[in-house]
């Protein structure tokens, strides 16, 4: 076993996760956990990652616990330090994995928040005058594609009935049906388009390509003036999946045109399903 100090293992295992080619989110995410369980250990005086026991661990959680941390998110941060176990274990800086003795706290998961008619209807209208906005949307609640995958889109990703999704965030590759909706609100925003040499298809005025934390808060504003509560940008996600499985798509079908990496994903959401369809291979429009 080989000696480590917990500041230093941090560090380490941060770089093992950018050479892994994470997502710069997952990084910061793991970093931030991991920051917030070496800090507490420094309060213990546990500057040795070989010093920690489960007791630590344990008491870290409930320090979160006082502050106000949900059970989810003290799951997560378990998770976290879980996975960055894992990277010490497999480095020799540790034998056993104290991590593994101490339980998840008990939750339940929220279910999706799924738009109704009107309220994507409602949206549509909100943003009717801007024709990127309006692309934007439609192209989510029509295609199902995550906020990041939309972003990254290219000129040539796109083709008269179909998508392109590049690999994304560990996502594999994946060609996603584009249907009259989403292909004629994103020809009257290619329209308007400033001629610009950078070819993601949605960009700013001055050409740079449309960040996805701009993209949600422009997203999120319009639900503000459609008078749509408690909503985000995935629930347009989820509003996808809901609709097409209460037509009856395929699972399977569902499943690939989603980028799920797990039938059990998609399944999961047949619980929030009161009515489902006959089966059908074919998506319709919302």
């Amino acid at each position: 076993m080989k000696i480590i100090k917990t500041r230093d293992a941090h560090k380490e295992f941060i770089d093992f996760l950018k050479s892994k080619k994470h997502s710069t989110a997952t990084v910061l995410a793991y970093g931030k956990d991991i920051d917030q369980l070496t800090s507490f250990l420094d309060e213990l005086d546990k500057h040795h990652i070989h010093d920690v026991a489960k007791e630590d661990i344990q008491a870290f959680l409930g320090k979160l616990q006082e502050k106000g941390y949900t059970p989810k998110s003290l799951s997560r941060k378990l998770n976290s330090t879980r996975t960055f176990y894992r990277f010490l274990k497999v480095n020799e800086y540790i034998s056993d994995d104290p991590s593994l003795l101490v339980s998840h706290p008990q939750y339940e998961l929220a279910a999706p928040r799924i738009l109704k008619p009107t309220e994507y209807r409602a949206l549509r209208d909100a943003a009717r005058n801007d024709v990127r906005m309006y692309a934007i949307i439609e192209m989510l609640l029509q295609t199902g594609i995550r906020i990041g995958e939309l972003a990254d889109l290219r000129m040539s990703d796109v083709q008269e009935e179909s998508l392109t999704i590049r690999p994304h965030e560990k996502h594999e590759a994946r060609t996603v049906p584009l249907n009259k909706s989403a292909h004629d609100a994103l020809k009257r925003y290619m329209d308007t388009r400033p001629a610009m040499q950078d070819d993601h298809i949605f960009i700013t005025k001055s050409g740079k390509p449309f960040l996805v934390r701009n993209i949600r808060t422009a997203i999120e504003r319009y639900f503000r003036v459609a008078g749509i509560e408690n909503a985000k940008v995935n629930d347009l996600r989820h509003t996808f999946v809901a609709h097409h499985l209460k037509q009856g798509v395929s699972l399977v079908l569902l499943s690939k045109v989603l980028g799920h990496k797990r039938l059990s994903t998609t399944e999961r959401y047949l619980e929030y399903i009161k009515e489902r369809g006959k089966d059908t291979n074919t998506l319709s429009e919302l």
